[in-house]
Protein backbone atom coordinates (compact mmCIF):
# COMPACT_ATOMS: atom_id res chain seq x y z
CA UNK A 1 0.00 0.00 0.00
CA UNK A 2 0.83 3.59 -0.64
CA UNK A 3 1.28 6.29 2.14
CA UNK A 4 0.67 9.08 -0.67
CA UNK A 5 -1.92 9.09 -3.37
CA UNK A 6 -0.30 9.60 -7.12
CA UNK A 7 -3.19 11.63 -8.54
CA UNK A 8 -1.17 10.85 -11.91
CA UNK A 9 -2.04 7.10 -11.89
CA UNK A 10 -5.26 7.58 -11.19
CA UNK A 11 -5.76 9.71 -13.65
CA UNK A 12 -3.94 7.04 -16.27
CA UNK A 13 -6.25 4.07 -14.31
CA UNK A 14 -7.33 2.60 -17.62
CA UNK A 15 -9.68 -0.13 -15.83
CA UNK A 16 -12.19 0.11 -13.55
CA UNK A 17 -10.88 -2.55 -11.71
CA UNK A 18 -7.44 -0.49 -10.89
CA UNK A 19 -10.16 2.53 -10.11
CA UNK A 20 -11.51 0.25 -7.66
CA UNK A 21 -8.51 -0.90 -5.71
CA UNK A 22 -7.54 3.10 -5.71
CA UNK A 23 -10.73 3.92 -3.97
CA UNK A 24 -10.80 1.02 -1.94
CA UNK A 25 -6.86 2.01 -0.95
CA UNK A 26 -8.20 5.46 -0.39
CA UNK A 27 -11.01 4.12 1.95
CA UNK A 28 -8.88 2.13 3.56
CA UNK A 29 -6.39 5.29 4.28
CA UNK A 30 -8.80 7.54 5.28
CA UNK A 31 -10.14 5.03 7.99
CA UNK A 32 -6.73 4.44 8.93
CA UNK A 33 -5.85 8.53 9.40
CA UNK A 34 -9.37 8.46 11.31
CA UNK A 35 -8.80 6.45 13.49
CA UNK A 36 -5.11 7.64 14.09
CA UNK A 37 -6.99 11.07 14.46
CA UNK A 38 -9.50 9.62 17.22
CA UNK A 39 -6.70 7.78 18.91
CA UNK A 40 -4.23 10.80 18.74
CA UNK A 41 -7.00 13.36 20.28
CA UNK A 42 -7.36 10.02 22.49
CA UNK A 43 -4.21 10.66 23.83
CA UNK A 44 -4.26 14.76 23.64
CA UNK A 45 -7.33 14.32 25.90
CA UNK A 46 -5.55 11.65 28.07
CA UNK A 47 -2.35 14.47 28.19
CA UNK A 48 -4.95 16.96 29.21
CA UNK A 49 -6.38 14.72 31.74
CA UNK A 50 -2.66 14.00 33.24
CA UNK A 51 -1.63 17.09 33.19
CA UNK A 52 -4.44 18.93 35.10
CA UNK A 53 -4.07 15.99 37.85
CA UNK A 54 -0.73 16.22 37.73
CA UNK A 55 -1.45 20.16 39.00
CA UNK A 56 -3.41 19.15 41.17
CA UNK A 57 -1.58 16.99 42.75
CA UNK A 58 1.09 19.83 42.76
CA UNK A 59 -1.10 22.17 44.20
CA UNK A 60 -1.86 19.87 46.78
CA UNK A 61 1.87 19.35 47.22
CA UNK A 62 2.24 22.55 47.36
CA UNK A 63 0.06 23.34 49.94
CA UNK A 64 0.66 20.65 52.74
CA UNK A 65 4.07 22.15 52.04
CA UNK A 66 3.23 25.37 53.20
CA UNK A 67 0.87 23.85 56.02
CA UNK A 68 3.97 21.53 57.07
CA UNK A 69 6.20 24.72 57.20
CA UNK A 70 4.50 26.78 58.95
CA UNK A 71 3.53 23.79 61.67
CA UNK A 72 7.55 23.78 61.81
CA UNK A 73 7.37 27.48 62.42
CA UNK A 74 5.11 27.23 65.16
CA UNK A 75 6.29 24.18 66.76
CA UNK A 76 9.93 25.76 66.84
CA UNK A 77 8.46 29.65 68.13
CA UNK A 78 6.70 26.87 71.23
CA UNK A 79 10.05 24.86 71.71
CA UNK A 80 11.62 28.70 72.03
CA UNK A 81 9.02 29.34 74.62
CA UNK A 82 9.27 26.54 76.34
CA UNK A 83 13.22 27.00 76.35
CA UNK A 84 12.70 30.70 77.78
CA UNK A 85 10.12 29.34 80.46
CA UNK A 86 13.20 26.82 81.28
CA UNK A 87 16.03 29.14 81.19
CA UNK A 88 13.65 31.34 83.70
CA UNK A 89 13.26 28.71 85.71
CA UNK A 90 16.97 27.87 86.36
CA UNK A 91 17.67 31.22 86.54
CA UNK A 92 15.15 31.49 89.53
CA UNK A 93 15.94 28.75 91.27
CA UNK A 94 19.76 29.88 90.94
CA UNK A 95 18.62 33.04 92.54
CA UNK A 96 16.93 30.84 94.97
CA UNK A 97 19.79 28.88 95.49
CA UNK A 98 21.97 31.98 96.52
CA UNK A 99 19.46 33.36 98.74
CA UNK A 100 19.00 30.49 100.51
CA UNK A 101 22.48 29.99 100.91
CA UNK A 102 22.80 33.43 102.44
CA UNK A 103 20.01 33.10 104.72
CA UNK A 104 21.57 30.01 105.50
CA UNK A 105 24.89 31.71 106.20
CA UNK A 106 22.49 34.51 108.55
CA UNK A 107 20.83 31.85 110.13
CA UNK A 108 24.59 29.86 111.42
CA UNK A 109 25.57 33.23 111.99
CA UNK A 110 22.71 34.14 114.45
CA UNK A 111 23.14 30.64 116.10
CA UNK A 112 26.87 30.98 117.17
CA UNK A 113 27.42 32.74 120.87
CA UNK A 114 27.84 36.27 120.77
CA UNK A 115 31.67 35.97 121.44
CA UNK A 116 31.90 33.83 118.48
CA UNK A 117 31.32 36.31 115.89
CA UNK A 118 33.71 38.54 117.05
CA UNK A 119 37.05 37.45 114.41
CA UNK A 120 40.03 36.93 116.43
CA UNK A 121 38.43 37.29 119.99
CA UNK A 122 38.15 32.96 120.38
CA UNK A 123 41.14 33.45 122.97
CA UNK A 124 38.54 35.23 124.66
CA UNK A 125 35.15 33.76 124.60
CA UNK A 126 36.82 30.30 125.40
CA UNK A 127 38.76 31.93 128.86
CA UNK A 128 35.43 33.80 129.44
CA UNK A 129 33.54 30.39 129.03
CA UNK A 130 35.75 28.20 131.70
CA UNK A 131 36.07 31.45 134.00
CA UNK A 132 33.48 29.74 136.82
CA UNK A 133 35.10 26.32 136.55
CA UNK A 134 37.77 26.59 139.19
CA UNK A 135 38.56 22.59 140.10
CA UNK A 136 39.43 20.04 137.91
CA UNK A 137 36.32 17.96 137.91
CA UNK A 138 33.94 21.37 137.11
CA UNK A 139 36.43 22.06 134.32
CA UNK A 140 36.12 18.11 133.03
CA UNK A 141 32.23 18.35 133.49
CA UNK A 142 32.15 22.21 131.52
CA UNK A 143 34.77 21.34 128.51
CA UNK A 144 32.11 18.09 127.81
CA UNK A 145 29.31 20.24 127.87
CA UNK A 146 30.94 23.01 125.49
CA UNK A 147 31.46 20.28 123.23
CA UNK A 148 28.44 18.78 123.18
CA UNK A 149 27.32 22.44 121.81
CA UNK A 150 30.14 23.48 119.57
CA UNK A 151 31.14 20.60 118.30
CA UNK A 152 31.45 21.30 114.52
CA UNK A 153 29.18 17.99 113.74
CA UNK A 154 26.80 19.45 115.53
CA UNK A 155 23.98 21.90 114.02
CA UNK A 156 25.26 24.79 115.61
CA UNK A 157 28.63 23.86 115.53
CA UNK A 158 31.65 26.01 115.36
CA UNK A 159 35.02 24.42 114.82
CA UNK A 160 37.22 27.33 115.13
CA UNK A 161 35.23 28.39 118.65
CA UNK A 162 36.01 24.66 119.44
CA UNK A 163 39.72 25.19 118.61
CA UNK A 164 40.27 27.71 120.97
CA UNK A 165 38.04 26.29 123.14
CA UNK A 166 40.18 23.11 123.28
CA UNK A 167 43.65 25.38 123.71
CA UNK A 168 41.78 27.01 126.69
CA UNK A 169 41.08 23.82 128.40
CA UNK A 170 44.48 21.92 127.71
CA UNK A 171 45.83 25.35 129.20
CA UNK A 172 43.66 25.00 132.73
CA UNK A 173 44.35 21.55 132.71
CA UNK A 174 48.17 21.79 132.70
CA UNK A 175 47.24 24.74 135.68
Amino acid sequence: MKNEIDWEEVYKAQSEEELRSMKLWLFKENTRLQNERIELESMQDKFIKERVRFRDEMDTLSRKMVMEQKRLREENLFFDKKLAILQDGFRKLEEDRQRFEREKRCQEQSRRPQGAQLLGQGEEVACILFRSAGNPLTLRKRYRDLLKIFHPDNFCGDAELMQYINKEFQRRKEE
